[in-house]
């Protein structure tokens, strides 16, 4: 079967530089670096800077943040040389704007969610990324949601993420159609630990569907 590079991949929550190179390795467009304290994904700013700089030129080098104090975000900004921001808190868009870098706004998918003014309200993100609700979790629960509630059309590019892993990636991507898959907990031996085989697989599977 003829491989789909139309598909982004991100694989996120990374901790260890050899899982980085192994994602690379594989595949993957960009890779994800958690700067939430409270996540099991955590990395200081130091292992940060060394697995940005050893994922090479053309990969993008994301980092997640949840309600960080501004100068938290700037001080990262400072020594790891990222590419992309994506925020998971209740940041506004004025706030997501300030870093001046391109960035996802993560969505979780509250039932009462009015997903298309959400979107509206965050006009000027690189992207929105939808992902499972749990109360007082701001992510990686491992949750997927109904896909049948992503829009078909949006006026920003689509990030699915929640729940994902190597056996229901095609399936996903089949059902919404969307411009990129997000995982962590799908790909992972143990929290923060990726596992280089189901990296490797999931890579694939999202690749070949359509």
């Amino acid at each position: 079967m003829k491989p789909n590079s139309t598909i982004r991949i991100k694989i996120c929550g990374l901790t260890r530089v050899e899982d980085a190179l192994a994602a690379v390795a594989a595949g993957t467009d960009a890779i994800g670096l958690v700067f939430y304290a409270k996540s099991p994904r955590a990395v200081s700013v130091e292992k940060a800077r060394e697995i940005s700089l050893a994922a090479g030129p053309f990969v993008t080098v994301t980092g997640l943040f949840v309600g960080a104090d501004p100068k938290e975000v700037e001080g990262v900004l400072d020594r790891v040389p990222l590419h992309l921001l994506q925020f998971h808190g209740d940041e506004s868009a004025t706030y997501c704007e300030a870093f001046r870098r391109p960035y996802l706004k993560a969505l979780r998918m509250k039932p009462d969610l009015n997903l298309e003014q959400l979107i509206n309200e965050y006009s000027s993100a690189a992207g929105i990324l939808l992902d499972a609700y749990r109360p007082g979790v701001p992510g990686g629960t491992g949750e997927t949601f109904d896909w049948g509630r992503v829009p078909q059309t949006s006026s920003r590019p689509i990030v699915l993420a929640g729940g994902l892993n190597p056996d229901n990636v095609a399936d996903a991507i089949k059902s919404t159609r969307i411009y990129g898959v997000d995982v962590s907990g799908g790909v992972e031996s143990a929290p923060g630990i990726k596992d280089p085989e189901k990296i490797q697989a999931f890579i694939q599977r999202a690749r070949q569907v359509f």
